[in-house]
């Protein structure tokens, strides 16, 4: 008896050390396996000011996430300095890629020299950076949108005539890039800038100025050029109080909804509309693939002034009355019932 009061004993004490300790015969839980490590993406804005970047974050940011990504996303508010201490704070976090929004083409070089020495991958988005030898750059042909606007005001403006040409800042590269196809396309078309002012960062307040002065100068202007659609919501609003919106033909980028509405009420003769949906998915599949190390290549280059950077380009779009409904409504930019918000459809 006593001999199985020691087995019994026994026994229990074996149970409770695999109780405790996992020693029994049960079989040991597998552990779950790590997860890999998601794709981090720094996303650098130069603003939000302008509409069209407010579409650019949310299509980037939903494409790269339902491709496992992380997005962070910084906004300098135009500020560059800003803007390199968002890009510093990305290298500190080791993002994989950093796709940037330059305020400042010219003055980013360092810090992407930085991000590059610690093994990032960047990404220029829509604004090339200067002499810094990104592994992408990615926009619309600008070239062709400065063709576009002056291909336009000569449609409009046959006979030809006197026109202003109200830019955004020189500050960023784009700038430049619209001047030169602009003026290839007005070349010996009559059509004569005789009046042009640079817009700092993009601040469509100063385009009302400068189309106020430059009416002062010139009251029988023909056509105005501008930049984007927020200089052209200033310009014509100059142009509204001197009792000449409709009368002179203004051009703009962008294809903003005030803007689609001034052009169906005529007071805005067309924009470049450039579908940026395409431009920020195609960023983000790109950042995603460079930050699994995937070799992408693509078939364009462009200089940045030292460097031949890999270049995607994409064809922007004029947009006028004729075409609103096929270009904007029917692609889902902008609702028939926005645009036409102010009249009836005709």
């Amino acid at each position: 008896m006593k001999k199985e009061k020691k087995m019994i004993g026994l026994f229990l004490l074996l149970g409770i050390c695999a109780a405790l300790t996992g020693c029994g015969s049960q079989e040991k839980k597998e552990e779950p396996a790590p997860q890999e490590d998601k794709v981090k993406i720094g996303l650098c804005f130069d603003t939000f000011v302008l509409e069209r970047w407010i579409r650019d974050r949310d299509v980037f940011e939903t494409t790269a996430k339902i491709q496992g990504a992380e997005v962070n996303v910084q906004n300098a508010n135009g500020d560059v300095d800003q803007q390199i201490s968002q890009i510093r704070y990305f290298i500190k976090k080791r993002m994989d890629v950093i796709t940037i929004i330059a305020v400042d083409g010219s003055s980013l070089t360092e810090v992407v020299r930085e991000a590059k020495e610690a093994g990032i991958k960047v990404i220029a988005y829509d604004r090339l950076i200067r002499n810094a030898d990104v592994d992408l750059y990615i926009s619309f042909d600008n070239e062709q949108v400065g063709r576009l606007m002056g291909e336009a005001l000569k449609e409009r403006l046959p006979e030809g005539g006197n026109i202003f040409a109200i830019k955004g800042p020189p500050t960023d590269n784009n700038v430049s890039q619209v001047e030169k196809g602009f003026s290839e396309a007005i070349k010996d078309s009559g059509l004569n800038v005789v009046y042009q002012q640079y817009c700092d960062a993009w601040t469509a307040e100063l385009a009302y100025d400068a189309v106020s002065r430059g009416l002062e100068a010139y009251p029988d202007v023909a056509g105005i050029m501008c930049g984007n659609d927020g200089l052209a919501t200033e310009a014509v609003r100059a142009l509204t109080e001197n009792r000449l919106a409709g009368t002179v033909v203004v051009t703009g980028q962008d294809a903003d909804l005030n803007a689609c509405q001034r052009i169906v009420e005529g007071t805005q003769a067309m924009t470049v509309y450039k579908p940026v949906e395409n431009e920020a998915a195609t960023a983000a599949e790109y950042a995603v693939k460079m930050g699994n190390d995937i070799y992408v290549s693509v078939a364009g280059t462009i200089n940045d002034g030292t460097y031949d950077v890999p270049y995607i380009s994409l064809d922007p779009i004029a947009v006028t009355k004729d075409n609103m409904q096929t270009e904007i409504i029917d692609t889902n930019f902008h609702s028939e019932e926005e645009v036409y918000l102010n009249i009836t459809k005709e």
